[in-house]
């Protein structure tokens, strides 16, 4: 397992050896590239938006639980602002029609933090 960090004058050498002792390898990204990490930092910044910060995590197994569920809906619900051909969401990479009429369906998804709304059948 390898974790990423930038060269913030945070992360100190005692930092690198805590996660060394764990096994963990730490990655540096290179010496003024703002933008090696942009990609990461910027589904942390949506994960956290529209997920984490509405509740309260009582542990390692629970946040766990919450990522797993909300790792699903972003990868199969929901326009993505990627350049993906009609926003379509990373699990949707075949052309989806999607009826014009009909009535709409809500689904709650973590307790009604997020909803995922789709056509009735």
């Amino acid at each position: 397992m390898a974790l990423i960090l930038d060269r913030d004058a945070n992360f100190t050498a005692v930092f690198d050896e805590i996660f060394a002792a764990a096994g963990i390898t730490v990655l540096k990204t290179p010496p003024r590239t703002p933008r090696a990490n942009c990609y990461a930092e910027r589904w942390i910044r949506t994960v956290r938006a529209e997920c984490s910060d509405r509740m309260l995590i009582y542990g390692e197994r629970h946040l766990r639980a919450v990522l797993d569920e909300y790792v699903g809906h972003y990868n199969g619900h929901g326009p993505h602002q990627c350049g993906r051909p009609g926003q379509r969401p990373p699990d949707q990479d075949e052309q989806v029609v999607v009826p014009m009429e009909g009535r709409i369906e809500r689904r709650k998804v973590r307790g009604g933090a997020i909803n995922e709304y789709r056509r009735a059948a």
